[in-house]
């Protein structure tokens, strides 16, 4: 089969790195012509958010799919039209990609998600409580386009734009559940995993999985997972972000339509990776094993602040002496603080071992430049 990606970032790479046990060809559209997936792949130079970009390219195509969800989704409802196969498919990426379409759906479905009210950037009436979240309703990602609201003072922040105002969840951790769906409605989930965020970047700094959770929040979440692959209507992979509340309930953050942060400990960690997956909901194949092999962890290499230009992993040496340790680099020549450029997974017998070594991991190695 042609299958033709929308977005050439590392999930791309990781996903491409994993299909080349098959026969088949990998097809990229990126802008940048130095992408992570531009040297493994047949690679084509053009903008996944523009209509005839998009078009054109899934015209040869016999799949498209994304690795991003900021895609041009009316180019994709045409080529529905024309016959090609889009997954996931186009409604429910179009769904995804705006916060005010997501969050009708959860309610929608009853799938719980923290309540909420639609803010059009012009309203002076605001009857949400304080403190609450502003997520604007398109672009976002890792952590960019999210802010908290705590008290009157900081309205003067609020963003003048289409968003949504959600309550803030009295958070007791973060959880994320990636679910897999093929066209023959067989659907499979791997375990839970826990995120610890990095509070200055606000993005993923490791997970730790199987996540420390009890039968009943396993139960919600479960049920959860349920509910989102039923009322979605398509074949996929999803990572349905979590808050477990200080009371033991489990709500939903928000979906990805695709490969997540949080699933990349599967590589090494699971009998399956989510990237193994993916590849079979597109193909329309017997979903995968997804048992896990103990604890597994994974840990985000992301640029260090004040260094940019050709990137320098500095420590690497000592951390490839680990055992256990597995490195996963992005293909990516520049850094700059905060972009993700690698990440390290780990294995151990232990919660306690895992956690203890992606901490010691964290003292090794940082990404700077030259």
């Amino acid at each position: 089969m042609k299958i033709g990606i929308l977005g050439g970032g590392q999930l791309g790479r990781m996903f491409i790195q994993n299909a080349l046990n098959y026969d088949d060809e990998f097809h990229v559209l990126d802008p940048n012509s130095d992408c992570s997936c531009a040297y493994i792949s047949h690679f084509s130079q053009g903008n996944f958010n523009n209509y005839e970009d998009v078009l054109a390219f899934g015209q040869d195509k016999d799949l498209i799919s994304i690795e991003i969800e900021h895609v041009n989704v009316d180019a994709l409802f045409e080529l529905e039209k024309q016959g090609k196969k889009v997954i996931p498919n186009a409604e429910i990426i179009k769904t995804i990609q705006q916060k005010i379409l997501q969050k009708e759906f959860y309610k929608k479905h009853n799938i719980p998600s923290p309540d909420f009210e639609i803010f059009d950037g012009t309203s002076d009436e605001i009857k949400i409580e304080f403190p609450f979240v502003q997520k604007l309703n398109t672009g976002g990602y890792d952590g960019k386009g999210v802010q908290i609201i705590k008290n009157a003072e900081d309205l003067k922040n609020l963003w003048v734009e289409d968003s949504v105002l959600e309550n803030l969840v009295d958070i007791d951790k973060e959880l994320s559940i990636i679910i897999a769906r093929n066209e023959n409605g067989e659907t499979k989930t791997f375990p839970v995993t826990e995120m610890v965020a990095d509070e200055k970047l606000n993005l993923l700094d490791f997970n730790i999985c199987p996540a420390d959770i009890s039968k009943d929040v396993q139960s919600q979440i479960d049920e959860i997972a349920e509910k989102f692959i039923k009322s979605a209507n398509s074949a996929g992979l999803f990572a349905i972000e979590l808050f477990l509340d200080k009371n033991g309930k489990v709500w939903v953050n928000e979906t990805a339509p695709r490969l997540h942060n949080s699933g990349h400990q599967t590589q090494e960690g699971n009998a399956n990776s989510q990237f193994e997956q993916f590849y079979r909901t597109l193909k329309n194949l017997p979903l995968a094993d997804t048992d896990a092999f103990g604890f597994s962890g994974m840990l985000n290499l992301v640029g260090e602040q004040n260094y940019s230009g050709k990137v320098i992993y500095e420590g690497l040496e000592e951390v490839l002496k680990l055992p256990k340790t597995y490195v996963h680099l992005y293909g990516k020549t520049e850094t700059k603080p905060g972009r993700k450029m690698g990440h390290i997974n780990v294995l151990a017998n232990s919660r306690e071992e895992l956690l203890e070594k992606l901490n010691h991991i964290k003292t090794l190695v940082r990404v700077i430049s030259k």
